[in-house]
């Protein structure tokens, strides 16, 4: 009985350990200034949508925030992330300037309500925002700002 009880310590012990690391890990790969180079679905092409400005996202690991700019507005909000899962709150605060072409913002915003995971590719280079196994945006890494 007391082998078994060691045993179930241990294995709790080590479950604890891996999932911190593994938050930390997230954390490390996911912090920092991520600009936009693809996203999937418009009928118009990238550099038309974003012909001024490319979106771009910045990651607050310790307060769960994400904000930075959808090429014309900034945005904020909250997120929530589990392993591989990611969820951005529906209601990402947006500043209200007018822009030329409002449809790459919106399609950006919707494109970001839409997806539930992450992966971060090519050496830490690349952040890839999909929609089950999908990728719906493609990130380029523009800022190290590690967080821990």
């Amino acid at each position: 009985m007391k082998k078994i009880i060691i045993i179930l310590t241990l294995i709790g012990a080590i479950s604890v350990s891996c999932n911190s690391i593994k938050t930390q890990t997230s954390n490390t790969l996911l912090s920092g200034s991520w600009e936009l180079n693809f996203i999937s679905g418009p009928r118009i092409a990238f550099e038309g949508l974003y012909s001024n400005r490319k979106p771009t996202i910045i990651f607050d690991t310790i307060n769960k925030t994400a904000g930075g700019n959808t090429s014309c507005n900034n945005f904020n909000g909250a997120y929530t992330i589990n392993g591989a899962a990611i969820k951005f709150s529906e209601s990402m605060a947006v500043t209200r300037m007018m822009c030329e072409d409002m449809q790459g913002e919106i399609f950006f915003l919707s494109t970001l309500n839409k997806v539930d995971g992450w992966s971060v590719t090519d050496e830490g280079k690349t952040l890839n925002l999909k929609m089950g196994d999908i990728v719906m945006m493609r990130f380029s890494k523009i800022k190290d700002t590690i967080v821990e």
